[in-house]
């Protein structure tokens, strides 16, 4: 896929990969530059440690949408490759 950068230097995400990685408009990304590329990443998501039990949990600042049985199959299969 191809796109262009604009006399004010804005580059445009198409759609189709906006709409697959959740992007929505006003989202913040992260711009690095690795290899040779310039990389675009959402920012991690702050949390913070609370006490459940015994143990301690991450939680997140902001709510987080929640994830479907299918997404959370999918994330698995990706990272167990």
């Amino acid at each position: 896929m191809r796109t262009s950068i604009d006399a004010a230097g804005r580059v445009v995400v198409p759609k189709s990969l906006r709409d697959a990685l959740g992007l929505s408009p006003g989202a913040e990304l992260d711009v690095t530059i690795r290899d040779g590329a310039i990389v675009l990443e959402p920012p991690p998501t702050a949390v913070k440690l609370v006490r459940r039990g015994k143990g301690l949990v991450a939680v997140p600042d902001k709510p987080l949408p929640t994830l479907t049985a299918d997404e959370v199959r999918a994330t698995l299969e990706a990272t167990r490759r």
